[in-house]
């Protein structure tokens, strides 16, 4: 039952969160220019693309919060387990890489250089929370464990995978 509540809670946490910089704050900013009618240019496809690969890698990672770390990127829930299965093996930041790929997406669907100007602000902001937040946090509740999985596993950059 719990399991299930965990998923629920990355739902909704998915709508609020993500969802507002991908969706709503693009919308309310006026980002979005006119969707290519279909059927679509192949100019389009490298948009599609981006779009699903960064939409499956959040989910994906999504998934590995409330299966693996027992609970959810938020401060309401989070993780009682450091997660360094899946693609946290490669990558400390694969959630936000996911969504990156969801904006850039979105700035060459919409042929938008605002829209990729906004994107950049967002990894900007995104860097400066990891660093001042996200990492003193993760080193505190999950402590050696963390800096080991730190030491092997860089920020941003896909390697080679961790063995935990």
């Amino acid at each position: 039952m719990r399991q299930l509540a965990r998923l629920i809670e990355a739902v909704v946490f998915t709508v609020l969160v993500p969802g507002t910089v991908t969706y709503w704050l693009p919308r309310a900013l006026d980002l979005w220019g006119p969707v290519p009618a279909r059927p679509w240019p192949l100019a389009v496809w490298p948009s599609i693309v981006s779009l699903a690969i960064g939409f499956a890698i959040y989910v994906r990672c999504a998934w590995e919060f409330a299966t693996r770390g027992r609970g959810i990127p938020a401060p309401i829930d989070h993780p009682k387990q450091l997660v360094v299965s899946g693609l946290y093996r490669y990558v400390r930041n694969p959630m936000y890489l996911g969504v990156l790929l969801v904006l850039i997406g979105e700035s060459l669907l919409f042929q938008s250089s605002s829209f990729l100007i906004y994107a950049l602000v967002w990894l900007a902001c995104v860097h400066a929370f990891v660093i001042v937040y996200e990492e003193p946090n993760l080193h505190r509740k999950f402590d050696g464990s963390y800096d080991v999985y730190r030491t092997h596993v860089r920020r941003w950059i896909p390697g080679r995978a961790y063995r935990a």
